[in-house]
């Protein structure tokens, strides 16, 4: 019996050690420990017959592994037998692919420009945690000095997600590029600015989209009232659009300020929002799941 930790409201859970852990009874694992403790462990609990369902960056840009968010591209699914590993897309990115999904199948997309606004919770509990601090301690006139963060994030914004790249983008950057091109489109071309931003749940995205082909904003609107995982709050009125508090503990993606782009020949520029914790991560895990249960005959070890 491992160590106790508490779950839910009133609920424990017991926690085994990783390193001598048996996954032969397992049928799914969802990981999530970090991209060195994935790498070492994912393969070793694929070997024992468990499907990994892999939410740190290791795997993504491997080529033999699929990348999916089920709304977008659950075909590629089918592929996990080769290596028995799935990989869970950047929080920004399933978001971004969510709502880009149903307008790329009408129209094409050409280039993205996109421009994140991520809250401190894609940096775990520590970066809620200095935000909390930051806050509170500027009202008591007692500055507190940045850590998780290169710069202040009470009252701040940073542009700066990640580590840099030699032609000076962020890795988070490099990300949205390279995760977009994988789940939706390798021909599309993409460029990513990500800030985080003073707010503890919930990523938002200003994008702007240019088509290969033209699109109304009547038609956008109709795409995407349809989409499986998009939910469309656009009223153009004051108040009429979603902000990261609109979207906390919600499964959608909200879009909001959909309108034409009149730079260019076809382009729309839109709003989205999501809860990063939810879709951008442990939703979009179980929905994996749940997909191959459904339609990829994935049944329990004892049942089989």
């Amino acid at each position: 019996m491992g160590k106790q930790v508490s779950f839910g409201d009133t609920g424990t859970l017991s926690v085994q050690a990783l390193e001598d852990y048996d996954f032969s009874d397992t049928d799914i694992g969802l990981f999530s420990p970090g991209a060195a403790v994935s790498k070492l462990h994912a393969p070793r609990a694929a070997a024992a017959g468990c499907v990994v369902i892999d939410n740190t960056s290791y795997f993504r840009t491997d080529p033999g592994i699929p990348l999916v968010v089920p709304e977008v591209n659950a075909h590629t699914l089918g592929g996990y037998r080769g290596r028995n590993i799935i990989a869970n897309p950047n929080c920004s990115t399933i978001q971004m692919v969510v709502a880009l999904k149903p307008l790329h199948d009408a129209a094409g997309i050409k280039r993205v420009v996109v421009a994140t606004y991520q809250s401190v919770s894609g940096a775990g509990k520590a970066g809620m945690d200095e935000l909390f601090d930051q806050t509170k301690s500027l009202y008591m006139n007692d500055k507190k000095d940045p850590a998780k963060f290169t710069k202040p994030i009470a009252f701040n914004v940073i542009p700066h997600i990640d580590i840099f790249m030699e032609d000076g983008s962020t890795k988070e950057e490099w990300k949205m590029v390279n995760e977009t091109k994988k789940i939706l489109d390798p021909k599309i071309e993409v460029v990513a600015t990500c800030v985080r931003v003073p707010v503890f749940v919930g990523h938002s995205e200003a994008v702007n989209v240019e088509f290969e082909r033209p699109i109304s904003v009547d038609d956008a609107r109709e795409l995407l009232s349809d989409a499986e995982g998009v939910v469309l709050y656009d009223e153009r009125a004051d108040g009429g659009y979603c902000t990261p508090l609109d979207c906390v503990g919600e499964d959608g993606v909200f879009v909001s300020r959909l309108r034409a782009d009149t730079t260019v020949k076809h382009g729309l520029s839109m709003w989205i929002v999501s809860d990063n914790l939810r879709k951008g991560a442990a939703l979009n895990a179980v929905q994996i799941a749940e997909e191959l249960v459904r339609n990829y005959g994935l049944m329990p070890k004892k049942v089989k």
